[in-house]
């Protein structure tokens, strides 16, 4: 049976070490349920086609050109010669720019994953560069010209191999401060923070991917074969968001407590509390008992 076939070939080079190597897709949608657009009337698939906006007739393929919009309505023509001629030269080479504390790393720039492995008479270049990798627990940030654009990669030993992820640029990475700006200043405590803390204890566990089920996709699949069969689909009852003033009440009911039960979670901190104030009474009724009686007036 035949392995599968390299996206990209090249070269990754650290220091004067250099090796041959072969980057794999890690990562494909082509497994998802796709749908094709029909025509409702006849129940014939239907196809795109490029209109001029203003004359409302067809463009064909070879009359279709870039444009850039400098003004309204006023666009730079890029032909496809000059786009060819400005993409940058690629010299197939994975330069290793630097090396990185993996906990450094921010997966808000990450983009597309890829298995790095080595290709033909590389092996022990790869294998030495894996594993003084994996020993300094660093990851390393490399540059090339990957699918006809200059891309900045994240890699990383993995297994017996290595993974390289594509990242974003700075440029296209949102700043999270608008995403947040609403969210208000209030600091939770008390029972309500023991009772998550609780809940998230009790939830504890280890990421395995077989776990999590693409529900989208199952859904679809359901519906899909439900249409076949000549059946309908039983519909499902949304979600509701828990109130402010009920939240209490859903983190006791998670957390196996009853409407009743709204004592809080028994603490160390409140144990030493209590027994502090349980021996300032012992000893508040031993001094009354040791005091001589006072005489009348």
């Amino acid at each position: 049976m035949a392995g599968p076939r390299a996206n990209w070939k090249g070269y990754i080079k650290f220091g004067e070490v250099s090796c041959p190597v072969a980057l794999y897709t890690a990562a494909s949608s082509s497994e998802r349920i796709a749908f094709n657009t029909l025509n409702r009337k006849t129940g014939n698939r239907v196809k795109r086609e490029f209109i001029d906006s203003e004359t409302g007739d067809p463009v064909e393929r070879e009359d279709q050109v870039k444009g850039y919009e400098v003004d309204n309505g006023q666009y730079v023509v890029l032909e496809p010669d000059e786009v060819a001629a400005a993409i940058p030269e690629s010299d197939k080479t994975l330069r290793i720019e630097a090396f990185i504390p993996c906990s450094q790393i921010d997966t808000t720039y990450f983009d597309k994953p890829y298995y790095l492995a080595p290709d033909k008479m590389g092996t022990d270049a790869f294998l030495l560069l894996r594993d003084g990798m994996k020993k300094q627990g660093v990851a390393a940030i490399a540059q090339t010209v990957l699918f006809r654009r200059m891309r900045t990669l994240l890699i990383r030993a993995h297994g017996k191999g290595l993974i390289a992820s594509t990242l974003n640029f700075d440029y296209e990475v949102r700043s999270s401060e608008k995403a947040f700006e609403e969210i208000p200043n209030l600091k939770i405590e008390g029972e309500m923070l023991e009772l998550a803390e609780h809940i998230i204890g009790t939830k504890k566990g280890t990421f395995d991917a077989s776990t999590f089920e693409d529900r989208y996709e199952a859904a679809v699949a359901e519906l899909v074969k439900a249409k076949i069969e000549g059946r309908t689909s039983p519909k499902k009852k949304a979600p509701v968001a828990s109130k402010p003033s009920n939240l209490l009440q859903a983190l006791r009911e998670s957390a196996g407590l009853g409407a009743k039960e709204t004592k809080p979670k028994r603490t160390a901190a409140n144990a030493n509390r209590r027994a502090g104030r349980q021996k300032a009474a012992e000893t508040a009724a031993k001094s009354k008992q040791a005091a001589p009686p006072r005489r009348a007036g």
